[in-house]
C-alpha cells in the first residue's frame, strides 16, 4: 500500500475529477510513484504535468493530515477498506458517466463521522432541490424523508440551504443516518447557517464527505463536482423543487448518466421553483414520485415492494366504490335521502332487470349494510366521507 501522505499529496495537488490520474492508477502506477513523479516532473506524467505544475511544490501532506485529524476527518483512499469501491464502480464504470466531462471517480475522500461508507450507503437515496424552497417543498421533503427513514434509508444531500437542509434535518430528527457531501474542504463550513450540521451529522452516525483537502473554499465549479459525487454515492436521486436552471438538475443529469433512478416530485405550475422539476417529468428525464413507498419500490429489487398495495391500504375504497355495475344500478334505483322508500318491483323497473335478480341484489346489499328494509320497502343507507352510515 502507498503511504497515506502520498494520497494526501495527490488530493492537494490534483483537483479531481482527474482522468489523467485515473489512467495512471489503472496502468499500475501507485500513489507513491505518482507523487514522486509529480515532485520530480517525470516525463511520463502526461496530462498531469500541466495540471500539477503550480501546486507540486507547495503541498504539505503531513500538515493536511494533521489538520484533518484535528478537525475529526479521516482520509479514505482506494486502498482503504472503507472505500466505497462497489458503489463507485457501479456508477462510473457501468454507467454512461465516462462520456461526460468529469465522469471519473474521486481519488480520495476526506470523511468526518462514520467512515464505513459501503455500509452507510448500501441503502441510500439523495435529495436535492432549490435553495429558495417554498413551504410545499419543505413539507414534501420532510414527508418523503420521514417515510424513507422508516425503511432505514441513508439520506444523502449537499448541505445547501433549502431542500438539502430540510432533508438532513428531517433525517436527524427521525434518527436516520445522513451524509452531507460538501463543495469545500475540512475546516470550512458553508453555508455558515448550516455550521451545526458539520457537527451534528458526524455525531449522529452520519458522515460529512469531501473530495477536497483542508481549508479548500467552496468555489462555483466545486459545486458541480460535488453534484456528481452526490449522484454517484446514492442509489437514486429525488429532485424536490428545482427552477428552470437549478443546479439540482445537474445532479439529476449525473444520476441518469450513472444509470440510476432519477425521480422528481411534481410541483405547482404557478411556482418558478417547480419549473425545472415539472419539465424533467414532462420530458421523461425523471420519473414522478408521490410518496416514500414509491421511492422505496423503485430503488428495491423488482417484485420485492408493492407501493400500489400500500396506497390501497392508505386510501381504502368506500363501500360504494366496491360495488359492481349491477349492484350500483340497484342502489341508484332507490330513492335519495328524504324521498322515502320503494318496493322491489319499483327497484327492478328502475334498474331495468328481472325482479328475482333485483331482490337477490337487495338482500345482498342489506347484508353489507348498504341498503335498509322497512317491511316491503327499501331505502338507501347514506355514508359520510369517513365511510360511516348516516341515514
Amino acid at each position: 500500500m502507498s503511504a497515506l501522505e502520498s494520497w494526501a499529496y495527490l488530493s492537494r495537488v490534483i483537483e479531481g475529477p482527474s482522468p489523467h490520474l485515473q489512467a495512471l492508477l489503472t496502468a499500475g502506477r501507485d500513489a507513491d510513484e505518482i507523487a514522486r513523479g509529480i515532485r520530480t516532473r517525470a516525463s511520463w506524467l502526461g496530462g498531469l504535468a500541466g495540471q500539477t505544475e503550480r501546486r507540486c511544490s507547495s503541498a504539505r501532506p503531513e500538515e493536511d493530515l494533521a489538520k484533518a485529524a484535528e478537525l475529526g476527518y479521516t482520509l479514505l483512499t482506494p486502498e482503504s477498506p472503507q472505500w466505497p469501491r462497489d458503489i463507485l464502480t457501479t456508477a462510473f464504470m457501468l454507467g454512461d458517466a465516462a462520456e461526460k466531462e468529469g465522469g471519473c471517480p474521486p481519488h480520495a475522500l476526506w470523511v468526518a463521522g462514520e467512515t464505513n461508507l459501503p455500509s452507510l450507503l448500501e441503502q441510500s437515496v439523495a435529495f436535492v432541490g432549490t435553495r429558495a424552497a417554498t413551504a410545499y417543498g419543505h413539507l414534501a421533503t420532510a414527508n418523503l424523508v420521514n417515510g424513507l427513514a422508516a425503511h432505514r434509508y441513508t439520506i444523502v444531500s449537499g448541505g445547501a440551504l433549502g431542500i438539502d437542509t430540510v432533508a438532513h434535518d428531517t433525517a436527524l430528527a427521525a434518527n436516520a443516518p445522513t451524509v452531507m457531501v460538501t463543495a469545500c474542504g475540512p475546516g470550512i463550513t458553508y453555508p455558515s447557517p448550516n455550521a451545526r450540521l458539520y457537527q451534528e451529522i458526524p455525531a449522529r452516525g452520519g458522515a460529512v464527505v469531501s473530495e477536497y483537502p483542508p481549508m479548500v473554499t467552496p468555489d462555483r465549479h466545486r459545486f458541480l463536482t460535488r453534484n456528481r459525487l452526490i449522484a454517484a454515492l446514492a442509489q437514486g436521486t429525488v429532485v424536490v423543487e428545482a427552477g428552470f436552471r437549478s443546479g439540482a438538475l445537474s445532479t439529476a443529469r449525473w444520476t441518469t448518466a450513472f444509470n440510476k433512478p432519477t425521480l422528481a416530485v411534481p410541483g405547482s405550475i404557478l411556482e418558478q421553483s417547480s419549473v425545472g422539476t415539472n419539465m424533467a417529468i414532462y420530458e421523461h428525464r425523471a420519473q414522478i414520485v408521490l410518496n416514500a413507498n414509491q421511492i422505496h419500490e423503485l430503488l428495491s429489487p423488482v417484485g420485492t415492494v408493492d407501493a400500489e398495495a400500500a396506497m390501497e391500504a392508505l386510501f381504502p375504497k368506500s363501500p360504494l366504490q366496491s360495488l359492481s355495475q349491477k349492484e350500483l344500478r340497484v342502489y341508484d334505483a332507490l330513492p335519495r335521502v328524504g324521498d322515502g322508500a320503494v318496493d322491489a318491483d319499483t327497484v327492478a323497473n328502475t334498474a331495468g332487470m328481472q325482479i328475482g335478480l333485483a331482490v337477490h341484489l337487495l338482500l345482498d346489499l342489506e347484508k353489507r349494510q348498504l341498503v335498509a328494509r322497512e317491511g316491503r320497502f327499501w331505502r338507501r343507507v347514506v355514508f359520510d366521507d369517513d365511510g360511516s352510515a348516516v341515514w
